[in-house]
């Protein structure tokens, strides 16, 4: 039992208003110097919750009153020329590099001020590289095609080809288990070293999709030729009957092969000049990702399986989700034009 003294204690204990003058004034330091909520504790004779209590207390009032943080505004625009210098650092590297720029500070403070200063650390999106050349001539194209109207843009059939895997990554249905069982094959989930995966041509319009093709072997021109006559011809007699129509597709080896411009010219289709690596103003890229989306709860369980689910869902593709992927080209180009050729969000 306790004595009532010791009661006292024991109750007031973590309450910052029993801490002396100089317990406070060594936590303040400690604090300072970038010393752990432990470490203060000890030197200061107090409990952990205390010295919490007393600098979350102290911060507080000092940003309610409008005074100065323990940082600086000289030191806040040192971090900044840090993360932009280069944004990929972790919170470690970039706080040792501001401390040794002569800023006293924690580690947790640094990671405070970042977020202070709307710095948030997030997985970064992955855009193809581009030369300088490569900028100049997006940067061009999209000029030249900023005064398309709607009706020009409902003209054109964008095509290309993605990759489906049996394993879409992390993502899929978690299970409901019992201690122990984690090793219960009704449990698993299974895995191989190399999921099985198809490759698939596709294309689409304002009016629709076409039919998918599945290809079995490595595209080269010869095949890719085969693609069109059997699979593109279609697709344009049902978007675009007998109207006129421009064909788009990257500037891969086979779709850029001499046979293949002649092909085109043979079958008196005009082909849209593209420029290279520039997946962020072809709508169709984002329909792959709609399809994937759809698919993300299918367990095929062989390329067969999956071939029969892509159908399937691209089957569900409404030419309303195609008319408002195509409503998006001005936009698109307009932020290639403001990002002066360089990658964009889409």
């Amino acid at each position: 039992m306790f004595s009532q003294s010791s009661s006292e204690a024991y109750t007031n204990m973590g309450k910052t208003s029993d801490l002396t003058a100089v317990q406070k004034a060594t936590i303040d330091t400690l604090h300072k110097e970038g010393k752990t909520q432990k470490v203060i504790a000890e030197e200061a004779g107090c409990s952990q919750s205390s010295v919490s209590k007393h600098i979350n207390g102290e911060a507080k009032g000092r940003n309610n009153c409008g005074q100065k943080k323990s940082t600086s505004n000289r030191d806040h625009r040192a971090l900044v020329r840090i993360v932009k210098k280069n944004p990929f650092k972790n919170v470690g590297e970039i706080h040792k590099e501001w401390t040794a720029a002569g800023v006293s500070a924690s580690r947790s403070t640094t990671k405070r001020r970042l977020k202070d200063m709307g710095f948030n650390c997030r997985i970064p999106r992955v855009k193809p590289l581009l030369t300088k050349k490569q900028r100049e001539k997006r940067l061009t194209w999209a000029k030249e095609k900023k005064s398309w109207t709607a009706a020009e843009w409902s003209k054109v059939m964008f095509s290309d080809e993605s990759k489906f895997c049996i394993s879409f990554g992390n993502r899929g249905p978690r299970v409901w288990r019992r201690t122990g069982e984690a090793q219960d094959p009704r449990c698993l989930k299974s895995s191989v070293k190399f999921p099985p995966s198809v490759m698939v041509w596709g294309a689409m319009s304002s009016a629709g999709v076409g039919p998918l093709c599945f290809l079995r072997s490595r595209v080269n021109a010869a095949v890719y030729q085969q693609v069109l006559e059997h699979f593109m011809l279609p697709a344009a007699d049902l978007l675009y009957g007998d109207g006129d129509f421009k064909f788009q597709q990257d500037l891969a080896p086979a779709h850029s092969a001499k046979s293949t411009r002649a092909w085109f010219t043979d079958h008196g289709i005009s082909v849209l000049n593209w420029p290279a690596n520039s997946p962020d103003l072809s709508p169709i890229e984002n329909l792959w990702g709609i399809v994937k989306r759809k698919m993300q709860n299918a367990r095929p369980k062989n390329a067969e399986e999956l071939k029969a689910t892509i159908r399937a869902t691209w089957a569900l593709i409404t030419p309303e989700q195609c008319q408002k992927l195509m409503d998006s080209m001005p936009r698109r180009i307009n932020a290639v034009i403001e990002a002066k050729g360089a990658p964009t969000k889409y």
